[in-house]
């Protein structure tokens, strides 16, 4: 039996997670760990089955003994659907159970029944209109269930890692998110993550800056003056290896990426969009700065795809594998 267990939350039921899982099960002995799913199982089988993809699963509790690794088979942690779910009509009765998954599987990192969690995608949506009216998303949702205070996102493809300074916000909050205190602690975890679960001793980083060509020296916004490069000189200072605030037009070429361990964006769609260009099915999606190791996928419910066998599990593998080699790797 492999040493690491890798726990698989289905995500949004109406999504393409639950088939995702299925899709990982059948090629189970490719991978260097045990996967265990963290789902309703009568959804797995009924994805199986509407797809025709051969699936037997073997109900245990965290802790419990699994089944020897086999293509098409698959350990699951069961935590059962509030209704029947139908591939791609979202039914928010079902957001509680969204988080319930997430909750079996943080449990079990904790207690060490897991090495790590990778997530499938969940409509913050439905969570919300269930009554969770404060989600925001997986990355904060974890934050906040592991008693930690700032988390970071990251996202990766082979060459590039690009973490966010702000994560879920609407455009017009993101100026204000901006402070000294914030990214310090942001840049902190990314370097200690970096050095953590990558082997980066003294890493490199590359920030962007908030305003077009960073500001032009005051003259397109005074973010850039007044807080970001404050902020890199006393950090700079304190002996990490920062490059910038550079224009972020300009930032994402050969030349500026060269020897740089990770980006830090300012905002969601200011890095995000460049990673996925470069690597999009082929990325995970990091939370750096947790007791815990977690993954996801770099893409959403893809509910036109639920139900169809044209979802794309390559971002899964990948996440699966970025965890694995993260649990591996942990260092404090």
């Amino acid at each position: 039996m492999n040493s690491q267990v890798i726990a698989l939350t289905a995500g949004e039921p109406a999504g393409i997670g639950p088939e995702l899982l299925v899709m990982l099960a059948a090629q189970a002995e490719t991978f260097p760990a045990q996967l265990v799913a963290v789902a309703d199982p009568e959804l797995l089988v009924s994805r199986a089955q509407l797809l025709g993809l051969p699936l037997t699963l073997h109900e245990v509790s965290p802790g419990d003994p699994l089944p020897p690794v086999r293509n098409g088979h698959l350990a699951v942690w069961p935590v059962a659907s509030v209704v029947p779910s139908e591939p791609g009509v979202i039914d928010a009765r079902n957001g509680g159970h969204v988080l319930a998954m997430l909750d079996v599987a943080i449990a079990a990192c904790q207690a060490g029944h897991a090495s790590a969690m990778v997530t499938a995608p969940l409509s913050k949506a439905a969570v919300i209109e269930a009554g969770h009216v404060g989600f925001t998303g997986h990355t904060e949702y974890l934050r906040d269930v592991c008693g930690v205070e700032e988390v970071v996102m990251m996202l990766a493809c082979p060459g590039l890692r690009v973490a966010l300074a702000t994560t879920h916000l609407p455009l017009r909050e993101v100026a204000d998110a901006i402070t000294p205190e914030g990214l310090t602690r942001v840049l902190g975890i990314l370097a200690h993550d970096l050095t953590r679960y990558f082997g980066r001793e003294a890493p490199r980083i590359a920030v962007c800056g908030l305003n077009p060509h960073a500001g032009e020296g005051g003259h397109l916004g005074h973010e850039e003056i007044d807080v970001i490069i404050p902020t890199l000189e006393a950090l700079r200072a304190k002996g990490m290896q920062l490059e910038g605030p550079l224009p972020a037009d300009t930032l994402f070429t050969p030349r500026h990426l060269d020897g740089i361990d990770a980006v830090l964006a300012m905002y969601h769609d200011q890095g995000l969009p460049v990673l996925k260009y470069a690597g999009f099915g082929q990325a995970a999606n990091i939370t750096l700065g947790l007791p815990i190791v977690r993954t996801s996928v770099d893409h959403g419910t893809a509910l036109d795809l639920a139900g169809t066998g044209r979802a794309d599990v390559g971002s899964l593998v990948q996440a699966v594998h970025v965890a694995i080699e993260m649990a591996a790797a942990a260092r404090d």
